[in-house]
């Protein structure tokens, strides 16, 4: 195979070559194809050319690109819609899965990859309204864009971040009843005296590692970290689904309270900020990382409105952090579960988003990264068996 196609010849520029350059797509003359450099071929020269040399591509290449041609009713193929397609396979080395719905989508006739752009599309339902928006909110290319509009099905709903939330709301009313104290609940005796909180005199109670984001200091907490857990973890999870957000949501909750057993060793832990930094850190990472092909709206502003809730949210954690606690010499929630939050979502966290619809296990930078943290939990694991009698650390009383 060599590296030209139909139309490409003609109107393929700078990076459109480089896409092309790198998919060895079809041997062509441009001049038998393409000859009056329109950027269209028709389609009975498109299955002439595929029924030529298709045994020299992927099958399922091959079985795209046949659904390009038999998708259109206008005769004709445009030179974008190859692109899209030949780069979005190359690229992502489809899963049968992917190379499926790109056919059914395909062959909807309706929903064809065209040069019109999703955000055209008119007459739609408040709840295919509301896919559209989560697909340019999260999603960098108008292939992936229009595939996930035409696949996504709310079935299953974005159940998992729901549901946390669900459940951080319940348990704080239940405290803020018990102890009569919805602001700065932390300033209560009784406070960490439940199961749910981390606390370094209880780390041997391995569940508190992960429970303790069920519990907030007070409505101020709950409020941004809910905010920010449904803005954000709710349309990544309808995209990447509950087992992947799951997953930087987990890591990040664990690697909080792991890195305030190493750093702050005298602290307890509370609030979700662990799980919440990291699914937003990773969402902005890649925004920055795509800038050009991100296109939801204003969103330099939304995304300097997302860093000032964050800094507000970190800054009211590091004030409360070294604020003179109200039952000393137990100190106030430590702020560094923030932070864990913001390497998992950093490194682990990135490469699951930037990785729409591949196979993870396929990917080297995830294994890597995933080891690394995976060696951070074997060691914080080991710190907190060994560190705290070796260094004689003085732990303020169990609650």
């Amino acid at each position: 195979m060599v590296n030209s196609s139909p139309a490409v010849a003609a109107h393929a520029e700078g990076e459109e070559i480089e896409v092309l350059e790198s998919t060895d797509v079809l041997p062509v003359a441009p001049e038998d194809y393409d000859p009056e450099n329109s950027g269209f071929i028709s389609t009975e020269r498109f299955r002439d050319l595929l029924a030529a040399h298709g045994s020299e591509l992927d099958p399922q290449k091959l079985e795209v690109l046949l659904a390009l041609a038999d998708g259109n009713a206008d005769g004709k193929i445009c030179y974008q819609d190859f692109v899209n397609l030949v780069s979005s396979t190359d690229e992502l080395e489809m899963s049968n899965k992917r190379s499926n719905s790109f056919r059914r989508a395909i062959l909807q006739g309706s929903r064809q990859l065209r040069n019109s752009a999703l955000r055209e599309e008119v007459g739609l339902g408040l709840s295919r309204r509301l896919v559209r928006h989560v697909a340019y909110e999260t999603l960098p290319r108008e292939v992936d864009r229009k595939w996930y509009f035409d696949s996504y099905t709310y079935c299953p709903p974005p159940w998992l971040m729901l549901a946390i939330t669900i459940a951080e709301v319940v348990v704080f009313m239940y405290y803020g009843f018990q102890l009569n104290r919805w602001v700065l609940q932390v300033s209560s005796p009784y406070f960490l005296k439940g199961p749910l909180p981390y606390h370094p005199q209880l780390r041997a109670q391995a569940w508190r590692y992960l429970s303790y984001i069920f519990m907030h200091a007070g409505i101020e907490h709950l409020g941004l970290n809910m905010a920010m857990q449904l803005l954000v973890g709710v349309p990544l999870e309808m995209v990447h689904g509950a087992l992947r957000i799951g997953l930087v949501y987990v890591c990040g909750v664990l690697a909080g309270s792991l890195a305030v057993s190493v750093t702050d060793m005298t602290a307890p832990v509370v609030g979700s900020s662990g799980g919440v930094y990291a699914l937003v850190s990773a969402h902005l990472a890649n925004v920055v990382m795509n800038w050009s092909g991100m296109k939801c709206q204003f969103k330099l502003f939304r995304m300097a409105m997302a860093l000032v809730c964050m800094s507000v949210e970190f800054g009211r954690a590091v004030w409360l952090r070294f604020y003179p606690p109200a039952f000393p010499p137990c100190p106030n929630p430590s702020f560094v579960a923030h932070l864990g939050g913001v390497a998992v979502g950093l490194t682990l966290g990135v490469v699951v988003l930037q990785n729409y619809e591949q196979r993870l296990q396929e990917q080297s930078l995830f294994w890597i990264f995933f080891s690394v943290y995976t060696l951070f939990i074997f060691c914080g694991i080991f710190w907190n068996i060994f560190a705290y009698s070796l260094l004689d650390v003085k732990l303020p009383p169990p609650p």
